[in-house]
């Protein structure tokens, strides 16, 4: 990191190596004199969910915090990519997923295009952005309606059932009952390009949106 302006820090979801991993960029950062590091973190961080993969994160950004870093820390909601595993490809012309989240429940969601786009506007706007924490989404839909922009997309008719939740148990609870708070209007306003996700299935299946 020596003579670099900027770094993005983001770790995979591992219980045993995520938060030393982000402490450790956190610290490099801090002695190289980085002007301004940009940390990918997760929506409701801040909100003591007590999710395990949530928590590892609260605690990543509160080491920046006490570091005194320059840095802004985005929040991004559940992946719209996430879909792609949920919902296997279509077989005997129907594609069934599962996911442990009632039908109504409402998901915001995002691109993961999307979060580069937010994380190089934040290091091109450092007297806006620096110091913020920024919950970000590009879309937010009932799970149903999901089913039927997959369906609209490709004419696969397809349905979401309400499977049980044997690994992410309490992150899917908190989604349930909590749920992620990005402000949805302000950030389209800023970013006018975000991707809804019928716009981001089409673009991932090869078609002009």
């Amino acid at each position: 990191m020596r003579d670099v302006h900027g770094v993005f820090s983001v770790q995979p979801d591992d219980p045993a190596l995520e938060v030393r991993r982000g402490r450790n960029v956190a610290d490099a950062a801090a002695a190289a004199g980085v002007e301004h590091l940009v940390y990918s973190s997760v929506g409701g961080a801040e909100r003591r969910s007590g999710v395990a993969n949530f928590e590892t994160k609260a605690e990543i950004e509160a080491h920046i915090d006490a570091l005194g870093l320059p840095a802004t820390v985005l929040r991004p909601v559940f992946f719209m990519e996430n879909w792609l595993s949920v919902l296997a490809p279509a077989g005997n012309r129907k594609r069934v997923g599962s996911i442990a989240l009632a039908p109504e429940t409402r998901l915001q969601m995002i691109a993961l295009s999307d979060i580069g786009r937010i994380a190089a506007d934040a290091f091109d706007n450092p007297a806006e952005l620096l110091g913020r924490k920024i919950e970000i989404a590009g879309d937010e839909l009932p799970v149903r309606e999901v089913a039927e922009v997959f369906t609209a997309v490709d004419g696969v008719p397809t349905r979401i059932e309400r499977g049980p939740a044997e690994q992410l148990a309490d992150m899917f609870a908190w989604l349930d009952e909590e749920g992620y708070r990005a402000d949805l209007p302000a950030l389209r306003e800023r970013y006018p390009g975000l991707l809804p996700l019928e716009a981001w299935l089409r673009h991932t299946r090869g078609e002009v949106t």
